[in-house]
């Protein structure tokens, strides 16, 4: 069996895992920026540091591989000075440093790290890198570059777990930035707009725009988990509102189906819930013609008579359904034993199948 020693506990390890992958199931605290577990490892942020006995400059514990009986320290006054001083350097870049959480699932992540190393000394204050993209008016992503701090998280996410690469790095340096093909805008581009780059960004520097729309108003964020209605894949999300409205969707980084991934639709297109067009009761049709409030047993009574009066009238042939793509598979089944049982037919399809 193979093992090392992280902070004085002997933990077992399959070979090729990293020292992050065995601290954190050792639930060794070890603060990263430039890491997503979705995502391949990039070593970037070098906050991830760990002592190694024997190794003399501190090593990435993202990238770093373990090796039998390595003997490891995750946090020392060395290193947390180290990862201090880190911090220092990455928030003298920026605008500022707390934003608002319904920027994005991950937005808050620099400011915690920022309070956990008392790192607000503003010591280091002086140029700034990343140029916020103010041109850019699409509806849902703001491009707010000024508080960019090159983690590329964002460039990685789109490529490696959406396959769109519509985003990439420029330049170096303070001249670092994160840009769109011939330096236009998202929709321009190969971007489908799924909202993984906000998402994965600590920073917030790239945010849900629709959801940020509601930072004025009153009260606490209230999160809900439920299941995107969209499809038939069944996504799990995590619906915010504030001041009793639903403001923003995060993508539920543990939902068994999605894992953290949103299409456009799941991610930004809940404007129908509240919508004062919406309609608020079944309308039925009366004699004079126009459509009026009904009771769910009106409703249901008339739509009843009316397959019957179909089936009467023009046989059993005469009915036939089309289930919804995004029903799910409870829904489904109802719909065929409907007509199945219902009207001994066999005149039954789904949306999906095209």
């Amino acid at each position: 069996m193979t093992t090392l020693t992280i902070d004085g506990q002997q933990q077992s390890f399959t070979p090729g895992e990293t020292i992050y992958e065995i601290a954190e199931r050792a639930h060794a605290d070890i603060p990263t920026l430039c890491y997503d577990p979705r995502l391949k490892a990039f070593g970037a942020c070098r906050l991830c540091v760990v002592e190694v006995e024997g190794v003399r400059n501190p090593v990435a514990s993202c990238t770093a591989k373990a090796t039998d009986g390595m003997v490891v320290r995750t946090a020392t006054p060395t290193i947390d000075k180290h990862r201090k001083t880190l911090l220092e350097l990455v928030a003298s870049e920026n605008r500022e440093v707390d934003v608002d959480p319904l920027r994005g699932y991950a937005s808050q992540e620099l400011a915690m790290l920022v309070d956990r190393y008392d790192a607000r000394t503003g010591r280091f204050r002086g140029k700034a890198s990343g140029k916020s993209q103010e041109t850019d008016q699409n509806p849902f992503i703001l491009r707010d570059y000024d508080l960019c701090i090159s983690c590329y998280r964002c460039v990685r996410v789109c490529a490696e777990q959406e396959g769109d690469h519509a985003i990439s790095v420029r330049n170096r340096g303070f001249e670092t930035q994160i840009t769109v093909e011939f330096d236009g805008d998202l929709k321009s581009g190969t971007c489908t707009f799924c909202g993984q780059c906000v998402q994965t960004c600590p920073t917030g520097a790239l945010a849900d725009r629709k959801a940020i729309r509601a930072t004025e108003l009153p009260g606490p964020i209230e999160k809900a988990r439920t299941v995107c209605p969209y499809c038939g894949v069944g996504c799990s999300v995590d619906l915010q509102a504030k001041g009793g409205k639903l403001v923003g969707v995060l993508p539920a980084m543990d939902g068994p189906a999605n894992e953290g991934a949103l299409c456009i639709k799941g991610q930004f297109a809940f404007d129908f819930v509240q919508h004062p067009d919406r309609l608020a009761s079944p309308l039925v049709r009366r004699e004079d013609g126009e459509l009026h409030p009904a009771s769910w047993d009106e409703a249901l009574d008339r739509a009843a008579g009316g397959f019957m009066k179909a089936r009467d009238m023009h046989g059993r042939h005469s009915v036939y359904a089309v289930a919804s793509g995004r029903a799910p598979h409870e829904a489904a089944y109802a719909v065929q034993k409907f007509i199945r049982v219902g009207f001994m037919t066999n005149q039954v399809d789904n949306c999906s199948r095209a």
